[in-house]
């Protein structure tokens, strides 16, 4: 069954993008902060929204695309403050569509990926509600990306593990196999580990984790108030205290990080000089 008509949008040429209907609820990811990294399908949704119901991680600015007269309503899930709870948020896009209104849910990053995304689809479908999943760029690669790190390379690592620091109790998730974690995935990226960074840093340790190995947290990604830290898994506790990191904040563990010292590129826009040959093992070509 087909979701929703398409239509021409005469912005974008002869390029047909969905409709969103009356009753239905769109779970869209805003992308982890850059209002550039939104896709054409969150655009369009935000572009017909008759009420938007936004997390706390989603920029003024991307919020600014809906029509004037769409209702903004927050939703917003933020360790230790104030906040609704999921099953308020499931109850209210379910009374919003039986009403006919046409639903924007709109979550910071990537709505299937540490979101809730699947909680709430679920609820939908209980409920009876049509709903579409519109996917997002993902702090986990997107952050990455502007702190000048790739999640993957092939002189170091052909596999990633992506996983929460903060389960549903407050506390580090309890199914984490951690000598697992550590001694099989190459390089980590942990999604809200700042509360618990002490806690998970041992862990790796304790379980074969070198102290030395580099280690990087990045606060508020893609943002203008974007901050990163480069340093080592021993220390980035200490580290992290010193320079006053506060979440929200992506820790990737593993040698990947050394590459940011060729990769930074909004560094080098600030006149960072990188360097040709961050881990010594490139064959490099003469140029010139």
């Amino acid at each position: 069954m087909r979701d929703s008509r398409h239509k021409r949008n005469e912005s974008l040429g002869t390029l047909e993008l969905p409709e969103l209907l009356p009753g239905w609820v769109w779970l869209t990811g805003a992308g982890p902060g850059d209002p550039g990294l939104l896709t054409l399908h969150a655009w369009n949704a935000l572009q017909q929204a008759e009420v938007v119901v936004y997390d706390a991680l989603v920029d003024e600015s991307i919020l600014q695309l809906a029509p004037p007269q769409a209702e903004l309503e927050y939703a917003g899930k933020r360790g230790g403050k104030p906040s609704p709870r999921q099953a308020d948020i499931s109850h209210r896009l379910i009374q919003l569509a039986r009403r006919k209104k046409r639903v924007v849910r709109l979550k910071g990053g990537d709505p299937f990926v540490f979101g809730r995304g699947g909680e709430e689809a679920l609820n939908l479908v209980e409920a009876g509600v049509p709903f579409r999943i519109i996917p997002g760029v993902t702090a986990g690669i997107g952050g990455l990306a502007y702190a000048g790190i790739p999640v993957t390379h092939r002189d170091t690592n052909s596999a990633v593990t992506f996983l929460t620091g903060h389960g549903t109790t407050g506390l580090v998730p309890e199914r984490h196999d951690w000598e697992g974690l550590a001694k099989g995935s190459p390089v980590l990226v942990i999604y809200m580990a700042m509360k618990h960074l002490a806690n998970i840093a041992e862990q790796l340790m304790s379980h074969g984790r070198s102290p030395q190995e580099p280690v990087a947290i990045v606060a508020h990604a893609c943002t203008p108030h974007q901050q990163v830290l480069e340093t080592r898994l021993g220390e980035c506790v200490a580290a992290a205290q010193e320079a006053a990191l506060e979440p929200p904040a992506l820790v990737v563990v593993g040698e990947v990080v050394r590459f940011r010292e060729s990769l930074d590129w909004l560094g080098a826009l600030e006149g960072r000089l990188l360097t040709r040959d961050p881990l010594g093992t490139r064959q490099l070509s003469e140029t010139g």
